[in-house]
């Protein structure tokens, strides 16, 4: 028995719907009773076979685009570790007792992924149900070459919706790759602030099709870094495309404001004539390297994390106001200022670094910090990829993550 006194091999055995469990080299690992009778194969033909060496393609079928959709489909769970449903198939089957006999069948799959404690895919659920036999008695209500036809235009837009879908993917995939190109050429790797050491990193969500619009920024003036990140809200090349535009635009306004606050204020009043940028959040911290001291000012966005060099660490939580465009008019932001010492390390990020679904945001900032102050010795360079390696979940980050690291 497993679980509380229930008995989960039996309940799959006993699943009204025919479902099998494939290893992730799509070798079949177990299927229940009605997986059996509707394929017409025995548990000793199937459990240890790799998918596509049972069931082929028709050779007949120069057309034949069975194993290839299911082939697709499977390999997208793997990728992605989300569910796929397919679109009506037309799969014939070889005859279990007429060897070189195909009859036509069709079928309805949707394919799952059954994942591991750690996050990974350890099974593919496939299930199927046969629509034969529903195709075959609609057209024997009429004569039968309604009911071929009936058939082959049931058959043909089903085949069209796979086509369009399919199309869709390669189209997201491709503004995706556009929008992964354009954030690129707009993060640059900090150049050198003297002797002091920052690392930056942006990571796109793991199996996501858009990507959104999370920025980081360095401006380096005398005697003092202005440092800030920021998420906008949205996705795929829209949101890049703002990202750039409050990128600068807040760069600009931190060289000549007088604080974080006012530069962002700037940026909220900016913002107003920017489609797209409304409840932007962002965050600005003014490094004072002369009198050591951190100035900064927030707009909505998760606060930064300083972890002092005996390990304390302290969040930058006491100037936090409303995203970019939240208030009817522009307003004065607040703004606050920590003292710190050197050696000590600051971080900043967005909120992709320490979220999780069905988790408070606490959690993860509490994550966070506990991992900066196990790892503050190390430089920031190997301190960023540790973080990066040590707060992403098995099954990879749900949203995009840019992070600052200095040695202040």
């Amino acid at each position: 028995m497993n679980g509380p006194g229930i008995d989960y091999h039996a309940v799959f055995q006993a699943l009204p719907g025919a479902v099998a469990l494939l290893t992730p080299s799509l070798v079949y690992a177990d299927v229940n009773e009605a997986f059996l009778s509707v394929c017409g194969r025995t548990r000793e033909q199937l459990i240890g076979r790799y998918l596509f060496d049972v069931f082929p393609d028709n050779p007949d079928d120069p057309a034949a685009t069975g194993t290839h959709n299911l082939r697709l489909s499977l390999e997208r769970v793997l990728a992605t570790g989300e569910p796929d449903t397919m679109a009506l198939q037309r799969y014939d089957v070889e005859s279990p007792d007429r060897p070189g006999q195909w009859l036509k069948r069709y079928w309805s799959p949707v394919n799952a992924p059954v994942l591991a404690p750690d996050g990974t895919v350890a099974l593919l659920l496939h299930r199927v149900e046969e629509v034969t036999e529903l195709i075959h008695a609609r057209g024997a209500r009429s004569d039968t070459d309604r009911a071929r036809a009936l058939e082959s235009e049931l058959y043909t837009r089903a085949r069209e919706l796979q086509e369009v879908n399919e199309r869709l993917r390669l189209a997201h995939a491709r503004e995706r790759e556009v929008a992964l190109h354009l954030q690129e050429a707009m993060l640059p790797a900090p150049r050198p602030l003297g002797h002091h050491h920052a690392a930056v990193r942006y990571r796109p969500a793991t199996g996501a099709l858009n990507v959104c619009g999370d920025w980081y920024d360095l401006v380096d003036l005398p005697g003092r870094t202005a440092v800030a990140v920021g998420d906008v809200v949205g996705h795929g090349l829209r949101a890049a495309g703002v990202m750039g535009l409050l990128r600068s635009a807040l760069s600009a306004a931190s060289r000549v404001a007088d604080g974080p606050a006012r530069a962002l204020e700037v940026l909220d009043l900016y913002s107003r004539d920017v489609a797209g940028a409304e409840s932007t959040t962002a965050v600005s911290v003014v490094i004072d390297w002369d009198g050591h001291v951190l100035t900064y000012s927030s707009a909505g966005h998760p606060p930064p994390v300083l972890c002092h060099a005996d390990g304390t660490v302290e969040f930058l939580d006491r100037a936090t106001d409303p995203p970019l465009g939240a208030r009817p008019e522009p307003s004065p932001r607040p703004q606050a200022r920590l003292p710190f010492t050197d050696g000590a390390v600051l971080a900043l990020f967005t909120d992709g670094l320490v979220e999780r679904r069905r988790e408070d945001i606490d959690t993860g900032l509490h994550r966070l910090a506990d991992a900066l102050a196990r790892h503050r010795a190390a430089p920031p360079e190997a301190l960023a990829d540790t973080l990066l390696d040590e707060l992403t979940p098995p099954t990879g980050i749900t949203d995009d993550t840019a992070l600052i690291l200095l040695r202040l």
